[in-house]
């Protein structure tokens, strides 16, 4: 006869009940991959019809599907789009760029192409007082790509299955201590077989101060990663949302991606985000890179843009080549976006790449300083000195 113990309550247990407890009780849960299922219960609200839901829907798994890269269709000057705007403002030199007095309502095929071709080269293209409602930016997203249906974030009452719905107000408090803000960088569903493109995110609600997002170029990388493959993971998203008694609409999956993917604009980008481990590696050297590549991402401002949202402002950016983290500090306020998400190509690694086009796979960094008249040499040969920085 198994051994018993007492409960608390006087009953007693057997102690194959008490380790199966005591596993349970060792279970750690992270929080942060629960989706926000808060409401202030303000029906009256503007929007309310795009308010979070959770609907108990069943989806097959994905299957991959022939995407063609609008920007490489686009004007490299990109004439018809920067000819049709007020002002073009680059935020820094290497990523972020304002365009004012552009009605993306009234875009045509080639500016959309080129604006695809500005993302890809500046990661984030920034846009302020738009009118354009949520069908048509699922239209202009689909421009860029087929549109992703997320299997476990919140989509709006409507049932506008494939928006991403960005919600937080009053009654959900932020905890700082369910997560670092290490884990907050992220690229969308990079676990996908073909993770997003030129994704979009235009704001409803916003609170006066803060709020902003921040994006992270791949450029960031020192680390020479072009040879690895790293397991990108839905599991922590699904088990989240479990754990927060919601559905998951579509079963998780892991794919194995390059660490460095060639972007269809034939350069080198970094890419990270969901990844769980490098393959091929023992765990304590996978780690050990994956947080010097995490570190690089989050603490390097040289290449990195913060936005400031305003009401109707909408951001693009390309999920290949930037990742993004949001900044959780404008509590009790409400902030309230919607994301479309277009599918890309599936992801090619450096050797793979070359090997099917016979091309060499540019470095971006080395060709943004060639556009500027400088030539870079990497083998020590160049009449340029390197030097520290002071200020």
């Amino acid at each position: 006869m198994a051994p018993v113990a007492t409960h608390d309550n006087g009953t007693q247990r057997t102690q194959t009940e008490r380790i199966e407890a005591l596993k349970n009780d060792a279970k750690v849960f992270n929080p942060f991959y629960s989706p926000s299922i808060g409401d202030d219960g303000n029906d009256s609200y503007e929007f309310a019809q795009f308010k979070p839901s959770f609907p108990a829907l069943s989806w097959e798994p994905l299957k991959e599907v022939q995407v063609s890269d609008r920007g490489l269709l686009a004007d490299p000057t990109k004439k018809n789009l920067f000819g049709a705007a007020q002002k073009v403002r680059h935020l820094t030199p290497t990523i972020g760029t304002e365009l004012l007095g552009i009605d993306l309502r009234q875009l045509t095929e080639a500016q959309k192409d080129e604006l695809a071709l500005l993302v890809a080269e500046r990661g984030a293209v920034f846009f302020r007082d738009q009118e354009l409602d949520i069908h048509g930016q699922l239209d202009l997203a689909r421009h860029f790509g087929p549109l992703h249906k997320h299997a476990t974030t919140p989509i709006p009452r409507n049932g506008l299955e494939e928006v991403h719905v960005v919600y937080n107000d009053s009654s959900r408090r932020p905890d700082p201590s369910s997560f670092s803000k290490l884990e907050l960088w992220h690229t969308d569903v990079s676990y996908e077989i073909q993770p997003p493109s030129t994704t979009s995110l235009k704001i409803l609600t916003g609170p006066e101060v803060g709020g902003d997002t921040l994006w992270s170029s791949g450029l960031v990388t020192s680390y020479n990663c072009k040879g690895l493959s790293a397991v990108h993971s839905a599991v922590a998203q699904a088990d989240g949302a479990r754990a927060a008694g919601l559905n998951v609409r579509r079963e998780p999956i892991e794919t194995i991606h390059p660490v460095v993917r060639v972007h269809p604009r034939h350069r080198l980008e970094e890419y990270l985000c969901f990844t769980r481990r490098i393959v091929g590696l023992p765990k304590a050297e996978s780690d050990a890179i994956l947080s010097l590549l995490f570190h690089q991402i989050s603490e390097n401002p040289d290449f990195q843009v913060r936005f400031k949202w305003e009401k109707n402002s909408i951001a693009f950016w390309d999920n290949r080549i930037v990742t993004h983290s949001a900044i959780f500090d404008f509590w009790p306020a409400t902030r309230h976006a919607l994301r479309a998400t277009p599918h890309g190509e599936k992801p090619m690694s450096v050797a793979d790449y070359e090997k099917q086009t016979g091309k060499v796979a540019k470095d971006r960094q080395l060709e943004i300083w060639r556009q500027q008249g400088i030539e870079v040499y990497t083998n020590g040969t160049s009449p340029t000195k390197a030097r520290g920085y002071n200020d």
